[in-house]
């Protein structure tokens, strides 16, 4: 692939913008917000878009951290990318090489673990490096950047989606940090993620004395008088009949998982009053929405029965329902053409360094390659997909989780990796800070965004420049879809759901004390 002028354009622009992108990456690290709940991180994207002259849309599709920007360089073809910013309760690290939380917080509070804060500034600097390019050759189209708030519950793609923000894009470009092998430094050729449900089950005692016979009044000796079990009793009984119920589910092959978060329990308030309140929220990663479906009816059922047995009523709400992901094979090429000529990261002496000096905190002799091989290496998208599908019955089509597939029924889509700074191991794993600092340390996680940025770039001018693959990505989706968007082979959006913002999601909160991570810092560290 020769590249135009444009393209060495945009390159020339990710490398003079570096030093802003790595700043820029750095923030929305210490940012460290958790789904539902990235205030500042949304803010900060809103106004640097604007600053940089895009139109920008705030709390797009009803939820409050989202957003929708567009810039156009006149009538001619819309091209589409993304930045995700949430991160992870329980996984606050500082960007330095020992184990330690940002300054003033705890150990439990976010942090960024794929991570998310070099996911979106990647797909910025790139965003920005193919609007300059635009501008000084004269290329005629438009750019559409959403912000993507809850990546970890999957939540908002499916709302995005249903509300049509990806509608009428010539092409969607996917970009993620490594996070399992052969997925690095390539593109997925056939077999996207699949499906995934989440849902909150919230069990309510608010009638507690119709549990009884009816005959028994608290007074006079209400301490000893029967009363409902209630709302924590109900969220323990859910918890331990669904661990159970994964040995008797319908799919035992194929990557598929269930997890589960307590989001809020108690509520009582005297030692005599059963609790009130509890929820519990379960993620359900299948291969096929007719597994999650199935799943579905199960856990539903353990929430009627252990509602009847504990004095309880019980609500089902969703998070997110999303679709399996779809190929695009057109737009993987346009894609691997552009990371075949961007090439792998390069990790130079100051990532060496720091990765040894984690590896002598740890009491382990610095090794002179640190990084794993598969960091500084391409690997072909069906030479990757060849790999993938070891472990795969043949007819599974999907595997593992993301909600960049919602986008994929909406416009030729491609999904590409880009290596993420990962240590080589000499016995034991490493804990899970040490990836978490390497994502936050610019001497290690810089070299990801310089690449993403420009696969990003190119990819999106080729799009725009050359009709030719343009057209062939779409006449793809067409032929996939049966016609395209509403078409015979069209799945439609799942979500029938209003966007789950009022949960007791975990998040940041300013007291007298200041600001503090919901569960307070000043308490022990686990």
């Amino acid at each position: 692939m020769t590249l135009s002028e444009a393209q060495k354009h945009s390159l020339s622009t990710v490398d003079a913008r570096m030093p802003e992108l790595s700043q820029w990456c750095s923030t929305i690290f210490d940012f460290g917000e958790t789904a539902w709940r990235e205030y500042r991180s949304a803010e900060w994207y809103i106004k640097r878009l604007r600053a940089e002259g895009f139109t920008v849309e705030e709390g797009s599709a009803g939820m409050p951290t989202a957003f929708c920007a567009d810039w156009s360089n006149g009538d001619g073809p819309i091209i589409g990318m993304y930045a995700e910013y949430d991160a992870i309760p329980g996984n606050c690290q500082a960007a330095t090489t020992h184990r330690a939380p940002r300054d003033g917080l705890g150990y439990q509070a976010g942090g960024h673990t794929d991570p998310h804060s070099g996911l979106g500034i990647g797909a910025l600097g790139g965003l920005l490096a193919t609007k300059a390019a635009m501008q000084a050759c004269g290329i005629k189209g438009g750019l559409r950047f959403t912000g993507e708030p809850a990546e970890k519950v999957r939540g908002s793609k499916p709302i995005h989606a249903a509300a049509g923000y990806y509608d009428g894009l010539a092409g969607m470009l996917s970009f993620h940090p490594f996070y399992m092998l052969p997925m690095c430094n390539t593109v997925r050729w056939d077999t996207h993620c699949g499906a995934a449900y989440a849902m909150i089950y919230r069990f309510i005692c608010d009638a507690p004395e119709a549990w009884g016979r009816g005959g028994d009044a608290p007074i006079p000796q209400s301490h000893s008088a029967i009363r409902a079990p209630g709302a924590s009793e109900a969220l323990v009984q859910m918890y331990a009949l669904s661990k159970a119920l994964r040995e008797s589910m319908l799919p035992h092959q194929g990557g598929w998982s269930i997890s589960e978060a307590i989001l809020t329990a108690g509520q009582a308030t005297a030692d005599n009053q059963p609790a009130g309140l509890a929820e519990v929220q379960y993620m359900v990663r299948v291969p096929t929405v007719e597994m999650a479906e199935q799943v579905t009816a199960a856990l539903d059922r353990n929430a009627e029965a252990v509602a009847a047995m504990t004095g309880c009523r019980w609500e089902r709400h969703w998070v997110c329902k999303s679709r399996p992901g779809l190929a695009n094979h057109a737009m993987a090429n346009v894609v691997w053409d552009a990371l075949q000529q961007a090439g792998a990261p390069e990790w130079g002496d100051d990532a060496v360094r720091v990765a040894q000096e984690i590896q002598e905190n740890l009491g382990q002799p610095p090794m002179a390659e640190p990084f794993i091989d598969e960091m500084s290496r391409l690997i072909p998208p069906q030479e990757a997909e060849a790999i993938l599908r070891r472990d795969l019955p043949p007819s599974q089509l999907n595997s593992t989780s993301d909600d960049y597939t919602d986008m994929s029924w909406h416009a030729p889509l491609a999904r590409f990796y880009i290596a993420r700074p990962a240590l080589k191991t000499a016995g034991a794993p490493y804990p899970n800070w040490v990836m978490n600092a390497l994502g936050g340390i610019p001497e290690t996680i810089d070299p990801m965004i310089r690449t993403a940025a420009r696969v990003c770039a190119m990819s999106a001018l080729r799009l725009l420049e050359d009709s030719t693959v343009r057209d062939a990505a779409m006449a793809e989706f067409t032929e996939r879809t049966g016609g395209g968007v509403g078409g015979t082979n069209w799945m439609p959006p799942l979500c029938d759901y209003p966007p789950p913002i009022h949960f007791r999601w975990p998040e940041y909160v300013t007291t007298p004390r200041g600001m503090d991570w919901w569960i307070p810092s000043a308490m022990p560290d686990a």
